[in-house]
């Protein structure tokens, strides 16, 4: 089981990322629009800059939901190796059977 104050801050950076995704995306078009002044998209580059560092979609953390391990997750399933195999072994994954040859 991952730390409670490691996937709660990830929670808190999904929370910021929403909650500015629209302001970042059109100051990020602004910035890139090569038809505007040169002044204008610097400005937008500032304006971006100040905005909080975690409301940056890449500071998402891909966290397994059963356990919160942050390694060996499997996007699909949304969860770690370890969690897949207990589930797995119980029988909760439809479809997911244990291999053997």
């Amino acid at each position: 089981m991952a730390k409670k104050s490691a996937v709660n801050r990830n929670e808190m950076v999904k929370a910021l990322v929403a909650k500015y995704a629209s302001k970042r995306a059109a100051l990020k078009a602004t910035a890139n629009d090569e038809s505007l002044p040169l002044e204008e998209r610097f400005d937008a580059r500032l304006k971006l800059a100040e905005l909080p560092r975690n409301s940056a979609a890449v500071r998402i953390r891909n966290r397994c939901e059963v356990t919160g391990r942050p390694r060996a997750f499997y996007r699909k399933l949304k969860m770690s190796r370890i969690a897949l195999r207990e589930l797995g072994n119980l029988g909760q994954i439809p479809g997911l059977t244990k291999s053997s040859w």
